[in-house]
């Protein structure tokens, strides 16, 4: 759709598909699909940015999910099952070529591409709890950066725009809180530590700021800057809310919003926090991004 919320156009019509991914050109759209609502075989898929040529990535009996595009849109990064655990796999535009890069008998889900396509981070239970892990492209020099005794998670756009630094969530008991680490793993820092939960962190396109869900008051969008410092509540609307995405000029903050066991998509600016209701639907849409133009 366009970023008024004009134009929806439905891509796909079968099946389950989620966690669409647009390519670095725009030009393609990778996603995860079952032929079955109850997501029994989920594969990787790749369409044109118009919904044609569906073409199918993995075929594999087991679970391939969570795919995304390197920086370059010459791989793609997904999560596979077919060891017997979440793996982290890499494999060419094409399909070919798939390897596991994470190679561990523990999980290692979900990943996500450093914003130069040298390093990779994820979340691996390798240590017996959830830890933030990076490692390089091909798969070598996996480090621990959180070394924490919490269940510490990445998100999307965890990376910083210049690739230096990692934001992560910590979940102890009772609520979680957001921290930011040197993606060499120094300069770990908490930003968030108030007894509530904060979660889904999201670097604006500067570096700047932060925007952040948080259940301080009822569940809504925030806003903090990099310090963690000036914490700024954007929302306030009588739904859940979720999944945050920044435009790309850094102005308004996309999420989604759920009522009555549905979502829908709202844009909020952030400069004035005006929100606005983009997508009303008897389904619910729940995976958000932008284009770059």
């Amino acid at each position: 759709m366009n970023d008024d919320g004009s134009g929806v156009t439905r891509l796909t019509s079968s099946g389950w598909n989620d966690e669409p991914d647009l390519s670095p050109d725009g030009s393609k759209i990778v996603f995860q699909s079952s032929p079955e609502i109850e997501r029994s075989n989920v594969d990787i898929y790749v369409i044109n940015a118009d919904g044609s040529g569906s073409t199918r990535l993995t075929d594999h009996l087991s679970t391939d999910d969570h795919p995304a595009w390197s920086p370059d849109g010459s791989k793609i990064l997904f999560i596979s099952e077919r060891d017997g655990n979440d793996e982290v796999y890499v494999m060419n535009a094409d399909g070919s070529g798939q390897t596991n890069l994470s190679r561990n008998p523990a999980n290692d889900s979900p990943a996500f591409w450093a914003p130069d396509g040298t390093k990779i981070v994820f979340t691996s239970r390798r240590d017996g709890n959830y830890e933030v892990y990076v490692m390089n492209a091909d798969g070598s020099a996996q480090t621990n950066l959180s070394n924490s005794p919490g269940s510490d998670s990445v998100f999307d756009q965890a990376w910083s725009l210049d690739g230096s630094r990692i934001l992560f969530t910590t979940e102890t008991p009772g609520y979680s809180h957001i921290n930011v680490v040197n993606a060499d793993g120094s300069g770990l820092l908490n930003l968030t530590s108030s007894p509530v939960s904060d979660w889904s962190p999201n670097w604006s396109p500067d570096g700047a700021q932060i925007a952040f869900m948080s259940s301080r008051g009822d569940t809504g969008v925030h806003v903090m800057n990099a310090d963690g410092s000036g914490v700024t509540r954007l929302t306030n609307l009588p739904c859940s809310e979720n999944y945050l995405a920044w435009s790309p000029d850094g102005t308004r903050i996309a999420f989604a919003c759920l009522t009555g066991g549905q979502y829908d998509i709202y844009v909020v600016n952030v400069g004035d926090r005006i929100v606005t209701r983009l997508v009303t639907s008897p389904d619910s849409e729940v995976w958000i991004g932008w284009s770059v133009r």
